[in-house]
């Protein structure tokens, strides 16, 4: 990716082929604690609450802040739309299909607002420099659709938790990266949620990494790449390839 691209996590060694599928038993087991599957449902969908970046009109120097709170609204309502949809489907063969009509609208709301591909070259760490620009490409798209699935399935069962979004603590003007914090507060507990945003060149907020109930994500995806390319003896393609995800 370049020193242009901030680093969001260290390398570690590696446990299993199913990547994601590991990480997030990991990170489930974490969030459990949340004392209901329905906080737990509503933590998984935010992480891409930040969908939708046409909610707010285009241009330099959007604030982020706003950017999460309307497109948060957005979003709630488009998962209210699809649980509907899926209430009412005749069969199964009806719901796969509108689950995955979901994914794919959930994956073109998110790619003008979250980098994937800066994040996934992040997770590659260091050995990104080793990779082809297919390797890299394929990668991306490996990632991102792996991300959207996993996280999506979790945004079908969301209930109506309360979501609210600190005000900023500092002003933002001339800076480049803040982080957003957004808490879902449910009956028993309040669980921070915080984005990384980073401004691109064309003066657009973009996500860089999202830090959950103290589980950081990017962190976490690299430590496991890093922990792949050992275990298959720096075979980048075999690393891609075995970039499982399952959230079951």
């Amino acid at each position: 990716m370049g020193s242009g691209i901030p680093r969001i996590g260290s390398a570690g060694s590696y446990s299993g082929s199913y990547v994601v599928k590991d990480v997030m038993k990991s990170v489930h087991s974490r969030i459990m604690n949340m004392k209901t599957p329905a906080i737990f449902a509503a933590v998984l969908s935010a992480v891409i609450m930040l969908a939708g970046q046409t909610a707010l009109a285009s241009g330099a120097q959007q604030d982020p802040h706003q950017l999460v709170e309307v497109v948060t609204e957005t979003v709630l309502e488009d998962i209210a739309r699809y649980r509907d949809a899926l209430d009412e489907a005749a069969d199964r063969a009806e719901k796969e299909q509108l689950i995955n009509r979901f994914f794919d609208a959930l994956t073109a709301t998110l790619e003008p607002v979250v980098d994937f591909r800066w994040i996934a070259l992040n997770v590659m760490g260091s050995y990104r420099q080793e990779a082809t620009p297919e390797q890299k490409k394929h990668f991306s798209e490996v990632f991102t659709r792996g991300l959207v699935e996993t996280y999506g399935r979790g945004l079908l069962s969301y209930s109506d938790q309360k979501i609210v979004i600190r005000p900023p603590e500092e002003d933002i003007d001339g800076k480049r990266r803040v982080s957003v914090v957004q808490e879902i507060k449910g009956e028993d507990a309040t669980y921070p949620l915080i984005y990384s945003m980073g401004l691109n060149r064309n003066g657009e907020w973009k996500v860089v990494n999202v830090i959950i109930n103290g589980i950081n994500l990017g962190s976490t995806f690299r430590n496991q790449f890093a922990q792949a390319y050992q275990q298959h003896d720096g075979n980048l393609d075999k690393v891609i390839e075995n970039w499982a995800y399952n959230s079951n």
